[in-house]
């Protein structure tokens, strides 16, 4: 398969590359400094709010892969956020691609009925900007009816970690293990998502994974 993966460099975007290349697939790596995060993989530079941009670079490929992230230089991420999704969106509709697969974020889970986890009392103010700017995004893929898009909200701890190929795929509730910790390793989190990208399980949906 071939595999476009925006923001290729990141935490989650590199575990990404390197389990889809692992798998076999094709993969083009972008991201804005076009480094190659892992061996055997096409790099290049571009803008993912660029749709123009993207949509040359996604023509081709059978997959789009989004490890994008809000803007964290201290401004509000959730406008320009939501803008750099909704060009991508745009991108791949031009260019022909249906199959899209989205890091999402893990705030927007429910932790009981109608609450969700950026609500609860607790919730670190410093990630409260970034963790909007998902649920707002998320809110935006679910008026998407012609693509193929799954959006795939980790646990709320989500670090380096190991490989271990066992863990729970959930919905839109927040999994928690037997001491109540809600968390997956980023190698992990790469490997639930690339089983989705592969088999398209959860077509217009949110899923969840953690231990």
């Amino acid at each position: 398969m071939r595999v476009m993966l925006l923001g290729a460099t990141g935490m989650v975007g590199s575990r990404i590359a390197a389990e889809a290349v692992a798998r076999g697939h094709q993969v083009t790596c972008v991201s804005r400094s076009g480094e190659a995060p892992v061996p055997d993989v096409t790099a290049t530079a571009a803008d993912a709010a660029d749709p123009r941009r993207v949509t040359e670079l996604a023509a081709g490929h059978d997959a789009v892969a989004s490890a994008l992230v809000p803007p964290r230089d201290g401004s509000d991420p959730r406008e320009p956020f939501l803008a750099m999704n909704s060009a991508v969106v745009d991108a791949l509709r031009t260019a022909g691609v249906s199959r899209l697969v989205v890091v999402g974020g893990a705030g927007s889970l429910e932790v009981a009925p109608g609450e969700a986890l950026v609500d609860q009392p607790g919730f670190p103010a410093e990630v409260l900007g970034e963790a909007m700017a998902h649920l707002d995004v998320l809110a935006f893929y679910r008026t998407v009816d012609d693509l193929d898009w799954t959006y795939v909200s980790p646990a709320a701890e989500i670090a380096p970690g190991e490989r271990t190929g066992s863990f729970r795929i959930g919905g839109d509730q927040l999994l928690t293990d037997a001491e109540g910790r809600s968390r997956i390793s980023a190698e992990d989190y790469a490997v639930a998502f690339m089983d989705e990208l592969e088999s398209n399980a959860h077509p217009r949906s949110r899923i969840t994974v953690a231990y």
